[in-house]
């Protein structure tokens, strides 16, 4: 009987659609070839920190002929560690800065009861609509008033202060998807609002914190016009701006300047393949919210 049961079962399995394969066929093509042309040109780039000169113009698109890391070296020599220090200290410091001012903003704007809470709302999220280019006289005065003008602690002030409302932005939609009961259990047991914000939501909101981590690095790491305009000194400026006045004076040298790029988006691109899981997570549960 269950010979007799299971064979009719495999006679009358319904054969693939073609045109579903045809249509998977395709889709799996377009996306390896544009895996490839967002990787070939980073590939290329790396490849050619191992040339010289005259490689780099007769055979552009070969392999290295003898591999050698002394363009990497001399990059790192000629100010990239220097520059590389300055953004990684701007980065971080301004990602705890605004990640954890951004995340307390949103959790006072969706799990506690503030009178006004709608003007709040859009008083923070307003800021999103301030344009940096705007303010930039007013905000060059501001920092030499400070004494902090050609420091790191202006681009950290700077990068925190104008990321604030869109990071708030994203945290809060997440916020608003996570069940209210965990805080009314946790004010039973005798919770305050800050052990209910560090111990409950904060660990529930590590998808969208992770997102926020991600989208400040690629900004902060690849800005320009504040590290450009609040920073002079080699000493302080960051890998943008150090590497325009690396091109400046190395111009000729190609080689080393395809280095000093190539170790310049190396921290980007091992980052975001990390942590791309909750990146794409984070982004997807808050959207829409």
């Amino acid at each position: 009987m269950s010979t007799q049961n299971i064979i009719p079962e495999v006679a009358h399995k319904p054969k693939p659609n073609p045109w579903v394969i045809v249509g998977r066929g395709v889709l799996q093509s377009f996306l390896v070839l544009l895996g490839i042309v967002v990787l070939y040109p980073l590939l290329w780039m790396a490849l050619s920190g191992f040339k010289s000169n005259t490689e780099i113009f007769n055979s552009p698109f070969a392999l290295p002929q003898n591999w050698s890391f002394s363009s990497y070296v001399d990059a790192w020599n000629n100010g990239v560690s220097q520059f590389v220090v300055s953004s990684l200290i701007v980065t971080a410091m301004s990602i705890v800065a605004t990640v954890l001012i951004s995340a307390w903003t949103a959790f006072g704007l969706t799990r506690t009861k503030i009178p006004g809470k709608p003007l709040l709302v859009g008083f923070v999220l307003g800021g999103m609509m301030l344009s940096p280019t705007v303010a930039l006289v007013p905000l060059v005065r501001m920092m030499q008033s400070f004494g902090i003008y050609d420091t790191h602690w202006a681009l950290i002030l700077l990068y925190t202060a104008f990321r604030i409302p869109f990071t708030t932005f994203l945290i809060r939609a997440y916020m608003l998807d996570l069940p209210y009961d965990l805080d009314e259990a946790a004010r039973m047991d005798g919770a305050t609002e800050g052990q209910i914000f560090r111990k409950i939501i904060l660990p529930l909101c590590q998808p969208i914190i992770v997102s926020c981590v991600i989208l400040h690095v690629l900004f902060a790491w690849n800005e320009y016009l504040f590290a450009m305009i609040f920073t002079s000194s080699a000493d302080t400026q960051t890998l943008p701006v150090g590497l325009t006045s690396l091109m400046s004076k190395h111009g000729t040298d190609f080689g080393q300047v395809f280095a000093a790029m190539t170790i310049s988006a190396l921290p980007i691109v091992i980052i975001f393949f990390l942590t791309q899981r909750y990146f794409i997570r984070g982004l997807t549960d808050g959207m829409g919210k």
